[in-house]
């Protein structure tokens, strides 16, 4: 069936200014932008899948009608065959009474024979017509059978495939409703932004899918390059507009997603995170940095000699792309996705499952994802605050 789960637009703009704090009017319509524009990108793509999915259904229903084609085919080939059967026999039965009436007129044995022998061949063909006839007639209510029970598969098909279509249709016509509502949208935010910076934003999202990159942790989340103090300081007053030296996304700030100073501690004697198996059929991974997208979750399964990948949108969970099969286990079919940014989560769902949730993962598995790379995050942090003790320990003895 041709359906979708949908979003009420209020509802989604509104997702983009929640706990955002103090901020410049420029970024906040900028971030009311970009969701503008993921979804105008996103219903364009359903509308343009129009045609291929009308196509896929047409093409099921060629193949309903061509085996309806084929058993009535076959029931006329029957038909043609017995007729020409019965033909053969009228000529044979038409030559035997031509030689019976020349065998009155023969005057020798030899020639009667013939004759007799001409009509002993005559008779034993009309036989193996007959026999071909009765052959035939023994098809007939197979063929008859074959015959009905496409054309009410044939029927049903009909029926169905209509609804799709008219499904398809209602589809496309809302999306295209929404489209032009989301223009509308779109073009009341632009007009309220900086030319300059409604150019910038412009020029990045073009190449790098978006121009915004919010600033987390004191890194850039679009290319992950760590941000000096002061340039983190002045992108946390939010009193200019700020843009990546690296990426050149323009910076916004959440403080609702900033990590404390209690969420970094990592006690000795605290539970300390799950490690997952090295040689599990199934792996997620984390990459900050994966082309246009940025930051995206990779699932791997392996399985029958080959491995599948899937790609994620980490903050939505929605997925893009297509599922992608490779021969081998998937560290030698995707090794150019295994990169050193690629972080390794824990996580494990049913292949079955996983084609159940459709194009967008499940929020309470999401969250998981997501606590999981918290945690990662929160070990490195320890990691680097362990070996950095030691180092100021032995600069202040020296």
């Amino acid at each position: 069936m041709y359906c979708r789960i949908r979003i009420a637009l209020p509802r989604v703009l509104e997702s983009s200014k929640c706990s955002l704090g103090p901020m410049l009017p420029d970024i906040e319509k900028l971030l009311q932008l970009q969701v503008a524009d993921k979804e105008i990108r996103r219903l364009q793509e359903e509308v343009a899948a129009l045609p291929k999915r009308m196509a896929v259904i047409e093409a099921k229903l060629a193949g309903t009608k061509a085996k309806l084609e084929k058993a009535r085919a076959a029931a006329k080939g029957d038909e043609a065959n017995r007729k020409s059967f019965e033909a053969n026999i009228k000529d044979l039965q038409g030559k035997i009474s031509k030689y019976r009436s020349q065998a009155l007129d023969v005057k020798t044995n030899e020639q009667y024979k013939a004759l007799q022998h001409e009509i002993e061949f005559a008779e034993q063909e009309i036989r193996l017509n007959e026999d071909r006839i009765l052959d035939v007639m023994v098809n007939v209510d197979a063929r008859e059978k074959e015959v009905k029970l496409a054309e009410a598969d044939l029927k049903a098909e009909t029926a169905q495939i209509e609804i799709e279509k008219e499904e398809a249709r209602k589809v496309t016509a809302e999306d295209q409703k929404q489209l032009a509502e989301w223009n509308g949208k779109r073009e009341l935010l632009r007009h309220g932004i900086a030319e300059d910076v409604l150019r910038q934003y412009d020029r990045v999202g073009k190449f790098r899918g978006t121009g915004l990159a919010e600033v987390r942790d004191q890194k850039c989340t679009g290319c992950q390059v760590k941000l000096r103090p002061q340039t983190y300081n002045e992108v946390r007053n939010g009193e200019k507009v700020m843009v990546c030296e690296s990426c050149q996304r323009i910076y916004y700030f959440n403080p609702a997603n900033e990590v404390k100073p209690e969420q970094e501690v990592v006690t000795v004697t605290g539970r300390k995170r799950a490690r997952p198996k090295a040689d599990a059929a199934q792996a997620w991974f984390y990459r900050p940095d994966f082309g246009e997208e940025g930051e995206v979750l990779l699932v791997f399964s392996n399985g029958g000699g080959n491995s599948t990948r899937r790609i994620y949108e980490l903050h939505t969970g929605r997925q893009f792309g297509e599922v992608l099969m490779r021969e081998g286990t998937y560290r030698q079919a995707f090794p150019e996705d295994l990169t050193e940014s690629a972080l390794r989560l824990n996580g494990h769902y049913d292949e079955k499952e996983i084609d159940g949730w459709g194009s967008e993962i499940p929020s309470n598995v999401l969250d998981l994802l997501q606590k999981d790379l918290l945690a990662i995050r929160r070990e490195h942090r320890s990691t680097h605050k362990d070996h950095a003790a030691p180092q100021a320990e032995h600069t202040a003895a020296s």
